[in-house]
């Protein structure tokens, strides 16, 4: 070891010494004393290591204030929140590695109301106790022309709920083509297993009849399931059968129809130039005795189960042991009282709700965005590659899988960087930016991106 080496490490100041720095001082009053000496103990052995190996001309001497400032950046790293903001330029509208739905404002602002004390299951007039899905339970049955409604905690409980209320020990009947398995290794199959419920495959992969239907119906059938296919489409020589038909069926044999949705769309996509996806109303309208779905795909609220439909059949359910188990928080339910409100102005959603926000956008408004974008990266990164480029962008969250949508994005090349490593250094950003990578860019789709998160992407810029 080099004399100035040790002459750098014989002047590390005493933690008591740090600890009488003004910068010290201001962490204890922030921070407590505890934590303070910790870090300042933390960042000492840190700087003694690093002199170890540093070369004589880089072992430079630091002082209490030197010390006090480490201590603090590091306590403040130390303090960031683990699960935070992330700016969604992938594209993908409904990303489930990004948290699903961006929420509205008003849902926001709800769960700011009720983090309190709040009437939760308190009938605020008689002060009796009430189920605690009476906060929107109108509202969702004026919605989806429901009689009765329970919430819990996600679709997968919602179907595991249902099954166990209604099909335990019997036979629930669900076409081969529509024994789905979902992200996170969910397979319809073990759900019904661990339900109590029987399998009962009608059908073929890709061709299922009504006939299919009537003939496994007997005595000992618990329900008709129909299940949103979500993430997957088989097209070409294919067939299956209509809500409404399969209802037919459930009626001649007083058996429930079940019909899981997956998405849980409240209004026509067609109006933002997609494809059909079927509603909760067509459902329940095709005569479905019990309709269920997420409340973080389509209806862009808190992640949740929504289960509607017949009262008898719904209280079935709300009286099964596993209720309580998935039930929802308090939070969780005013957020989504919140956000189920704005779909009573459905004309005024793509004003109202990011998730429509953004599927209105028109390409000439991504265009506009995308270059505006360009030209402040590009006044801060002369030296990266900055073009604007059309793309194409995706719902997400298992609905509508394949149909992607125009729209355009800033492809980002920086000089000596790989298109991982720039992505990688977004993502580590104070505010995390997610993009996409193809041909060695990073790609940063104008769908999911708002106006007013341009700063946060110019400003993660990774300065090389």
């Amino acid at each position: 070891m080099s004399d100035a080496n040790r002459e750098a490490l014989r002047r590390l100041p005493a933690v008591d010494l740090v600890l009488q720095s003004d910068a010290a001082r201001r962490m204890v009053d922030e921070y407590g004393r505890q934590e303070t000496v910790e870090t300042i103990r933390d960042t000492l052995h840190a700087l003694r290591a690093d002199l170890l190996q540093k070369p004589p001309a880089e072992a430079a001497v630091h002082t209490p204030h030197d010390v006090a400032l480490r201590a603090w950046e590091k306590l403040l790293a130390g303090r960031r929140p683990n699960l935070r903001r992330v700016v969604n330029a992938t594209g993908i509208i409904l990303h489930t590695g990004l948290g699903r739905a961006f929420m509205p404002e008003a849902a926001r602002l709800a769960l700011s109301n009720v983090t309190g004390y709040c009437n939760l299951q308190t009938d605020l007039e008689t002060g009796q106790r009430d189920q605690r899905e009476d906060c929107l339970h109108d509202l969702a049955c004026e919605l989806t022309g429901a009689e009765d409604v329970v919430v819990v905690n996600n679709n997968a409980a919602a179907t595991l709920l249902v099954l166990a209320a209604l099909a335990r020990g019997k036979e629930a009947v669900v076409s081969r083509g529509e024994l789905i398995e979902i992200g996170g290794s969910f397979r319809l199959p073990d759900i019904m297993r661990e339900s109590g419920a029987l399998l009962r495959e009608v059908g073929t992969t890709n061709k299922t009849h009504l006939r299919d239907y009537e003939n496994a119906t007997r005595p000992d059938t618990g329900l008709i399931l129909k299940a949103h296919q979500s993430n997957f489409r088989i097209v070409g020589f294919t067939h299956e059968v209509s809500i409404a038909d399969i209802v037919t069926v459930g009626r001649k044999h007083n058996v429930p129809v079940v019909d899981d949705l997956g998405c849980g769309a409240l209004v026509p996509l067609e109006i933002f130039g997609l494809a059909h996806e079927g509603t909760v109303q067509e459902s329940l309208a095709a005569g479905a005795d019990v309709a269920l779905f997420s409340t973080d795909k389509l209806i862009g609220g808190p992640q949740g189960g929504m289960i509607v439909g017949r009262r008898d059949l719904i209280a079935r359910v709300r009286s099964h042991p596993l209720y309580r188990a998935f039930r929802v928080c308090k939070l969780t339910l005013g957020a989504l009282e919140a956000t189920l409100r704005l779909f009573k102005a459905p004309d005024r959603l793509a004003q109202t709700h990011p998730v429509y926000q953004m599927l209105a956008k028109t390409p000439a408004q991504m265009k506009a965005d995308a270059e505006a974008l360009a030209r402040q990266l590009t006044e801060v990164r002369p030296a990266w590659t900055i073009t604007v480029t059309p793309e194409t962008s995706y719902l997400g969250g298992g609905t509508l899988p394949g149909e992607g949508m125009p729209s355009y994005a800033v492809r980002l090349k920086a000089p000596e960087l790989s298109a991982e490593d720039l992505s990688r250094r977004y993502r580590m950003a104070i505010i995390p930016v997610a993009g996409r990578i193809h041909e060695d860019c990073v790609i940063l789709d104008m769908r999911t991106v708002f106006e007013t998160d341009h700063a946060s992407i110019v400003e993660g810029a990774p300065d090389l």
